[in-house]
């Protein structure tokens, strides 16, 4: 049992001590938000057809039919 602890300690400091995973959270917050920004702009610049682009797809993630 000891052994067992002991390899369960040594895998959580080895995972505390990984940094990979922050800078993949990092670039998915980047990500998030030049999206965001970027259906933003489209939308100011669009005018209806960009709008009516946005209902569909939001049509189609809420609903069963994607026509």
């Amino acid at each position: 049992m000891n052994k067992f602890l002991t390899q369960v300690n040594n895998s959580i400091r080895s995972f505390a001590k990984d940094e990979e995973g922050a800078q993949v959270v990092e670039y998915a917050l980047i990500i998030a938000v030049v999206s965001i920004a970027l259906v933003l702009a489209l939308q100011a610049l669009g005018g209806g057809s960009f709008t009516t682009f946005i209902g569909r797809v939001t049509n189609c993630l809420t609903t069963a039919a994607c026509v």
